[in-house]
């Protein structure tokens, strides 16, 4: 798989297969590539907590909500599709107290670790909408750690199509089949140089 399909299979999916657990060796690797990926000034004050007993998988999916600009009365993940594991991105506040500047840096580890999902026939979901109190108290993190960013990793059990955005609505939908549909915004309006 070249790297544009890489990108196209890089989804944030919203259904997966229960029964496709996600091992921790899996997971590990996927942190092996994020952190291999760019950090600001290599400072890299970004640690990582592998969710995959179920325990722990059912308290941080209590403690996210998804879908936030879905168009539509519906609970996602459906029951019964929900992830099989997580990927707590922490702040090691003793590296760096705030995460100030090295926001991106988690920008840049979530894509390399969805991307590397993608790569292994897995998927996952980005999640910033999330209750870092309850997530740090749950996983018993000491106060060193702080979660920043939430990611779902399963094998994804639904089907996502990109579509050309239409009169500037980039809200996704589903149809009565539960295709998963993004609106994407036309290549034309995002180059700003005069043709």
């Amino acid at each position: 798989m070249n790297f544009p399909e890489l990108v196209e299979k890089n989804r944030s999916y919203r259904g997966y297969d229960h029964s496709r657990k996600v091992t921790l060796e899996e997971l590990t690797s996927l942190i092996d590539l994020a952190r291999k990926s760019p950090a600001t000034s290599n400072v890299q004050p970004l640690k990582y907590y592998l969710v995959h007993e179920e325990a722990e998988v059912a308290m941080v999916q209590a403690n996210t909500a998804w879908a936030g600009r879905f168009r539509g009365k519906m609970t996602l993940p459906h029951p019964g599709k929900e992830p099989t594991a997580f990927v707590i991105v922490c702040l090691d506040r003793e590296i760096a107290p705030e995460l100030g500047i090295y926001a991106k840096d988690v920008g840049i580890v979530s894509q390399s670790i969805t991307l590397g999902a993608a790569a292994m026939d897995l998927g996952g979901i980005i999640i910033s909408s999330f209750k870092a109190q309850e997530i740090h108290d749950g996983l018993h993190l000491s106060e060193r750690f702080w979660p920043v960013q939430v990611i779902a990793v399963g094998k994804p059990d639904e089907t996502v199509v990109l579509v050309e955005a239409e009169n500037g609505e980039i809200a996704y939908y589903r149809d009565e089949d539960d295709v998963h549909y993004v609106p994407k915004r036309p290549l034309s309006d995002l180059v700003l140089n005069e043709k």
